[in-house]
């Protein structure tokens, strides 16, 4: 996993701006918006909208939280399917 840090410019609501992530978080970011069929810079903003603190933690909370849900998506158990009845004899 890459843990360099790079800085990109990203436009939000009409104005330009930067952002410095790790490449894996660009990269964790560019696969949400693939998934999601938005452009990074339209996810972006929807990060924007909804935080409190400064924008390059708010997207790796956002991040973050979208690893865990898919994480947690993947450990629901598929349906079991019934066991068959035993007979007084199998016991």
């Amino acid at each position: 996993m890459d843990g360099s840090i790079r800085k990109r410019s990203v436009t939000i609501a009409g104005h330009s701006t930067s952002v410095s992530l790790e490449a894996a978080f660009w990269d964790a970011l560019k696969d949400i918006a693939a998934r999601r069929n938005l452009s990074i810079n339209a996810l972006i903003e929807r990060i924007d909208e909804g935080r409190t603190g400064n924008l390059s933690s708010a997207i790796r909370v956002h991040v973050l939280a979208e690893a865990l849900n898919q994480s947690a998506l993947n450990q629901i158990p598929a349906k079991a399917e019934p066991c068959p009845p035993t007979s007084p004899s199998q016991t």
